[in-house]
């Protein structure tokens, strides 16, 4: 749900008349937002309300107040726009149970241009729930080859992927949830080979519940 402040018909009008001011199409818009055509023109008929990331993204291209794209009577250009940057949610991670993980990217999340992170995993099940990350979170991964203990990291186990926080114990590396109805998961030193940290969870996003 958007904010008191949006206003479907403002947000359409200006969204068209920032198009035609850059000679976009919706085909040419929908390809930088990774979206159907089709988003596109129910964004622009008004019969459909983007997210506010979608928003966001759309602000940072064309250069203006993502509150002023929503309908508010604030400046059009302000005088410090946040450019933002794009990066991909690779596949899926569990935070419970693992499961593969697959590499295609399969959609795109905007973060401010100087974030420090480099992809980003939906979390699926309930064993980081003391971290507060739920089922269908996404978590920003700095990607790094390691992590200091204590950390919550994304790490990959025979080709699977894992939301854990990671303990590091005279050679033994112990991913251990955050939900007391699961178990750590131990690894010694022999078998380090099979376990790959893929980064370090540095924010996570919710949806409103």
């Amino acid at each position: 749900m958007q904010s008191k402040t949006f206003d479907q018909n403002k947000f359409a009008e200006r969204l068209m008349q920032l198009m035609s001011d850059n000679n976009d199409t919706i085909y040419s818009l929908a390809e930088f937002l990774h979206l159907s055509p089709s988003a596109i023109s129910r964004y622009t008929s008004a019969t459909m309300t983007p997210k506010i990331l979608t928003i966001e993204a759309i602000s940072a291209k064309y250069g203006v107040s993502p509150a002023w794209l929503m309908g508010a009577d604030v400046d059009k250009y302000p005088e410090t726009v946040k450019l933002s940057k794009q990066i991909p949610v690779m596949g899926t991670i569990a935070a419970g149970q693992p499961i593969l993980a697959r590499q295609n990217i399969e959609s795109f999340e905007y973060v401010p241009e100087d974030a420090n992170v480099d992809f980003c995993l939906r979390v699926k099940g309930d064993s980081m729930t003391g971290a507060r990350i739920l089922d269908g979170d996404v978590v920003f991964i700095r990607q790094q080859p390691d992590v200091e203990t204590g950390e919550i990291a994304a790490v990959m186990i025979d080709g699977e992927a894992t939301l854990k926080r990671v303990y590091k114990i005279n050679g033994t590396v112990i991913l251990r949830p955050e939900n007391p109805n699961y178990q750590d998961q131990v690894y010694s030193k022999k078998d380090m080979k099979d376990v790959v940290i893929l980064g370090k969870a540095i924010r996570f996003q919710s949806e409103v519940r």
